[in-house]
């Protein structure tokens, strides 16, 4: 009887000791994900996916993630709304917030509402995992001597008129005074580097 509660014991100390941290993944692109998931798996997280806001809002409940990866534009939906639901539900949790269409106002909202980083895609594991474990800013960051260009200047003021609209494309086009379609055809292109 000893015996088995001796090894009960050992192989519980032996589940508590492999603990993998855990890690929430949200990004619409199930492609993306899946390599993603494996490249953090392989790096020591049990990782959870999602691909849309509410799946992924589902999963934090019940998982608690210590990390989160979160996509700035999931569908429709902007991953901000995810990321203040996640800083609510544990303000420990370590987030970054990835995209291919970054913009000023979206990386300050991103901090603002919690996340510890904000990589523009494509960031490999190597890089995410370094973002989810820095502490603090970077002062050797390069400051540019040129200005940004007007469109890039258009696109980073689309950007900021609707985080101030909560995502709301329809709010932000009456806001900027142009039509709704028109304001999505100008998100959904690329921003121009500078």
């Amino acid at each position: 009887m000893e015996e088995q509660i001796e090894e009960e014991l050992e192989a519980a100390l032996d589940e508590v000791g492999n603990h993998l941290p855990t890690l929430l993944l949200v990004d619409d692109d199930p492609t993306f994900c899946g390599v993603l998931q494996s490249a953090l798996a392989k790096r020591g997280f049990e990782v959870h996916t999602a691909n849309d806001v509410e799946g992924g809002t589902a999963l934090a409940e019940r998982v608690d993630p210590e990390y989160a990866v979160i996509d700035l534009r999931i569908g429709y939906e902007s991953g901000l709304v995810l990321v203040r639901r996640l800083h609510e539900l544990d303000a420990n949790t370590r987030i970054v917030m990835l995209t291919g269409f970054a913009s000023i106002a979206t990386a300050v909202e991103a901090i603002k509402l919690g996340a510890v980083h904000y990589l523009t895609k494509p960031a490999d594991a190597d890089e995410i995992v370094a973002a989810l474990h820095k502490e603090g800013g970077d002062e050797t960051v390069e400051i540019k001597e040129k200005p940004l260009s007007v469109r890039r200047l258009e696109w980073e003021h689309l950007q900021k008129v609707l985080v101030e609209h909560g995502g709301n494309i329809s709010a932000a086009a009456r806001a900027l005074g142009m039509h709704r379609r028109t304001l999505q055809r100008k998100l959904e292109k690329r921003p121009v580097k500078e």
